[in-house]
């Protein structure tokens, strides 16, 4: 599967050109780049692809495939150019702004028959792939409560104003960490920190409250302003618990200068003394990472388009994700819990 990357910021050039390049069946056939310091990077980096100054001239060039990373308030119109030329789509989380444009977006890749996904790549960390392992073997027995945190010491990427903010960067992770391990949510109680930065009102951390179809409770929490780095998992169950306090393996490894590409069998696994605790009647134990594999939603991605399977993540997935957000905002303007219709 030939697909192009449409942006190259710290999104294209961290988080999916490394993992395309190292995902087998999935050949890097282009990136979108405009401005000299862009396209500097793309050259430096892959000398050899082609560099398009437009998704228009990239999809005229042919593709299989692309992935869209530019700026969340750009996305929409560029995914439904894509699904208009019949190009199977992955875009970045947020994909949309809210779930209505979500689902004007899923509507539109149905029509055209063509395979949208989205970029909800934490799935596939090495402490959730671990966690839902442990839970679809009932270590903890029935599951009772899901504690995530992701506390980062990166305020420079915070986005500010209206588009952005912390709930639609980290929460669009997190939510879907929590739906995939535990299940539909209905209902969200959240508490957003606002600061005032110069292009307006931004949520900088956040405290949500998930409460699932299936009874369980999520507690989800984030930020990038307090001068800390925490990556926590607990889940309680009937029959005992799982706690681990791990760290952003991939990440780390690519702000490293490392590349999947070039030792994927090792890529993606944490350090035995970061490994995470079972502890059950009897008694406590390590228990080893599964591995962190970003390029396998890209492996997945290139199945689906290739076989008519269901990508790695769904338009409805996604959506789901958006109305639980979009919930939030509501919760957290009018401080009272809201169901998800």
């Amino acid at each position: 599967m030939k697909i192009g990357i449409v942006g190259y910021g710290t999104g294209g050039k961290h988080f999916h050109a490394p993992f395309i390049n190292a995902a087998q069946g999935v050949e890097l056939a282009g990136i979108v780049a405009r401005a000299p310091e862009t396209i500097a990077r793309v050259k430096a980096d892959f000398p050899d692809i082609p560099i398009y100054a437009s998704l228009t001239e990239m999809l005229a060039a042919g593709v299989d495939a692309v992935t869209i990373t530019t700026p969340p308030q750009t996305r929409r119109e560029l995914v439904l150019e894509a699904i208009e030329a019949g190009v199977a789509v992955i875009a970045d989380k947020p994909f949309a702004p809210d779930a209505k444009t979500g689902r004007e977006l899923a509507a539109a890749a149905k029509a055209k028959g063509v395979v949208l996904s989205v970029y909800h790549n934490r799935r596939f960390d090495h402490d959730v792939r671990t966690l839902k392992k442990l839970i679809e073997r009932n270590r903890v027995g029935k599951v009772w409560r899901l504690h995530n945190r992701m506390d980062f010491d990166d305020a420079n990427t915070l986005e500010g104003g209206e588009t952005g903010g912390l709930l639609r960067d980290l929460g669009s992770h997190i939510v879907d960490q929590a739906l995939f391990l535990l299940g539909p949510v209905k209902s969200v109680y959240a508490q957003l920190d606002i600061i005032d930065l110069p292009v307006g009102p931004t949520d900088a951390s956040f405290v949500l409250t998930l409460t699932h179809h299936n009874g369980t409770k999520s507690y989800l929490s984030a930020t990038k302003l307090n001068r800390f780095i925490c990556r926590e998992f607990r889940l309680y169950g009937d029959a005992g618990s799982f706690v681990s306090q791990g760290t952003d393996v991939q990440a780390q490894a690519i702000f490293a200068g490392q590349r999947p590409v070039d030792d994927l069998d090792g890529w993606g696994f944490e350090q035995p003394e970061r490994w995470g605790t079972l502890n059950t009647p009897q008694g406590s134990e390590r228990v080893p990472s599964e591995q962190g594999a970003y390029h396998a939603y890209y492996e997945a991605f290139a199945k689906a388009v290739k076989e008519g399977s269901e990508p790695p993540v769904t338009p409805e997935q996604a959506i789901e994700v958006l109305a639980v957000l979009d919930a939030a905002f509501i919760s957290a303007k009018e401080n009272r819990v809201v169901d998800i219709a």
